[in-house]
């Protein structure tokens, strides 16, 4: 009895669409843990100096818009320059191919020889995807680009403006909600709370060990908090 063969798995995602999926995920994770340390240390050490609600919701907010807004221009400029990077790079093997067709050819017959084909293999593969698609074959296998699937600025910077936000108002409602006396407790729990699941998160998505990430994580964002409101301490018993 034979097997009958299997069908092909359409439905599975492939490698390369899953990588670049949890990066994005990795990078939202990120994102937003910097806005829970970033606008906890800022909530906290002001808490430090003053009890005044107005006072503490608009440095958080201030602290929210400013670091969402540094964050979407950093990660727009950075994907920017990396497209730009990219582009130039497409046009060099463009240009090579149309050119010098035999010779990236025979680079890329070279290339599968190096990943374990045999040379006669490696030619006619090399040869078969150029008359398939030759900017795709070459720039994924010389390059590592998929000229058709390029990374967008603005969509990066959204995202990145998006996860900080995210983050960032969970110490901001935390301080500002709960009543004075019990106020920096609350922001503390929470923030500690938000850094564990994100650490968690992030452990999770790297396939690392979830008990390190997480205390790293804390750790971080508790020091920052007790050194802010050290400062914001000292900074309100000297005005007083």
């Amino acid at each position: 009895m034979t097997n009958a063969p299997q069908p092909p798995h359409t439905g599975e995602p492939h490698h390369e669409d899953l990588s670049g999926k949890l990066n994005w995920l990795r990078a939202g994770v990120l994102g937003a843990n910097d806005g829970i340390v970033s606008v906890a240390g800022l909530v906290v050490g002001v808490a430090g100096a003053t009890t005044d609600r107005t006072a503490l919701m608009l440095a958080g907010i201030a602290g929210l818009v400013a670091g969402a807004l540094s964050m979407a221009g950093g990660e727009y400029v950075s994907v920017s320059t990396q497209r730009d990077t990219e582009r130039a790079m497409l046009r060099l093997e463009t240009h090579e191919l149309h050119t010098m067709p035999e010779a990236e050819e025979r680079e890329l017959a070279e290339i599968y020889e190096t990943k374990g084909l045999s040379p006669e293999l490696a030619n006619r593969v090399a040869k078969e995807l150029t008359a398939n698609d030759a900017l795709q074959a070459h720039a994924e296998a010389e390059l590592g680009i998929d000229p058709a699937n390029l990374t967008s600025p603005l969509q990066a910077a959204f995202a990145s403006m998006v996860a900080f936000t995210t983050g960032a108002l969970l110490p901001l409602l935390a301080i500002i909600l709960p009543p004075t006396p019990v106020r920096i407790w609350a922001c503390v729990a929470a923030v500690i709370a938000g850094l564990a699941l994100t650490g968690w998160t992030s452990a999770r998505l790297g396939n690392a060990r979830a008990g390190h990430a997480i205390a790293r994580n804390v750790g971080v964002g508790a020091l920052t908090m007790l050194v802010t409101y050290l400062v914001g301490l000292l900074f309100g018993v000297t005005t007083s």
